[in-house]
């Protein structure tokens, strides 16, 4: 058996990490083993993944086939967004100008803050008390 040429990219958001092969197709997405609709239900999120491959006009050009870990639904969601994006820039260097001009190359840095000590959450703190 021939190994297929694929495209891959690595998607990042919050503490989701995506790893992206675009493979040439008809458009699906596969995420973990299971159809995009079956793995993230929500249709807004769903949306977000198809973003960059909208935005190229390469909809019905590529599968992507992505392994997420780490995270909630959003932040998977972002970070197969994130890796078809790079994956479509290893697949055509032309595409990078568009994806650049709607955002979807750029790693959203935006993580949770850690505890501090001393405070209930990262900057709450408890109620003051004068007496």
């Amino acid at each position: 058996m021939t190994e297929q040429a694929y495209f891959y990219g690595t998607g990042k958001r919050k503490t989701s990490i995506a790893r992206v092969r675009l493979v040439p197709g008809s458009g699906s997405v596969i995420v973990n083993g299971k159809p995009l609709d079956e793995y993230i239900p929500v249709l807004r999120l769903q949306q977000r993944v198809f973003h960059p491959l909208r935005v190229t006009h390469t909809l019905d050009r590529f599968n992507a086939l992505a392994k997420v870990h780490g995270g909630g639904v959003a932040g998977q969601a972002d970070a197969i967004r994130h890796g078809i994006a790079r994956a479509l820039v290893v697949s055509d260097e032309s595409l990078k100008a568009v994806l650049r001009q709607h955002g979807l190359l750029t790693r959203d840095a935006r993580i949770k803050e850690r505890k501090k000590y001393g405070l209930k959450r990262a900057r709450k703190a408890p109620q003051y008390t004068k007496r």
